[in-house]
């Protein structure tokens, strides 16, 4: 708010006031007196730790990110580069490619699966079969949920790492997730290399 000029009448009253006023400290004379101290600066505070000021006008910072300690085998294949055609990698993603040979794991403890996977992926290949499907099954929910998280669907998780080491690696070209009419979360296709 700005201030206002006093007018006449106003200074005329201030200037007999100030005449018939006693001074608290006579002793005291006009020149005497310091001239007014400068308006100090406002002391900054100290950041908190951990916490950065905040501008007016700065944007928020972005929610941090969830803690997930091992992402999907899903998200983990969909980043994978592609390593074959991509017309035909686009056309087998959208299920229009017809699997020649299946294997279904559905219902396997982990030391049989491991062993029928090897034998049908290398008689696939060697057989001259370019697209096969690996049946996993989408894995049992745990009853118990408990504090430590356990992933659903062992075979699942592990189908993707064995085709990746040998010997399979040899012989598997590219693996993604079937399409929703193949089986969806429960199912992969592996495309595999040509015999040599």
């Amino acid at each position: 708010m700005a201030r206002r000029k006093l007018s006449e009448e106003e200074l005329e009253l201030w200037r007999r006031v100030t005449d018939q006023a006693e001074r608290l400290h006579p002793k005291r004379s006009e020149t005497a007196l310091p001239p007014p101290a400068a308006k100090p600066k406002p002391l900054k505070r100290p950041d908190k730790p951990g916490i950065a000021p905040f501008r007016l006008g700065q944007g928020a910072r972005p929610a941090a990110a969830r803690h997930d300690l091992k992402p999907s085998m899903a998200e983990h294949l969909s980043t994978a580069p592609v390593k074959m055609d991509r017309k035909a990698f686009t056309r087998m993603k959208r299920g229009k490619l017809r699997p020649e040979a299946r294997i279904d794991l559905h219902g396997m403890r982990l030391d049989r699966a491991h062993p029928a996977l090897t034998q049908f992926i290398l008689s696939s290949q060697a057989a001259g079969r370019r697209l096969v499907l690996v049946i996993t099954g989408k894995g049992k929910r745990s009853v118990d949920p408990g504090p430590i998280p356990i992933p659903r669907g062992v075979l699942r998780h592990h189908v993707p790492q064995w085709l990746s080491m040998p010997p399979l690696a040899q012989a598997v070209l590219q693996i993604t997730p079937a399409h929703l009419s193949h089986g969806g979360e429960g199912a992969y296709y592996v495309y595999l290399r040509r015999p040599r």
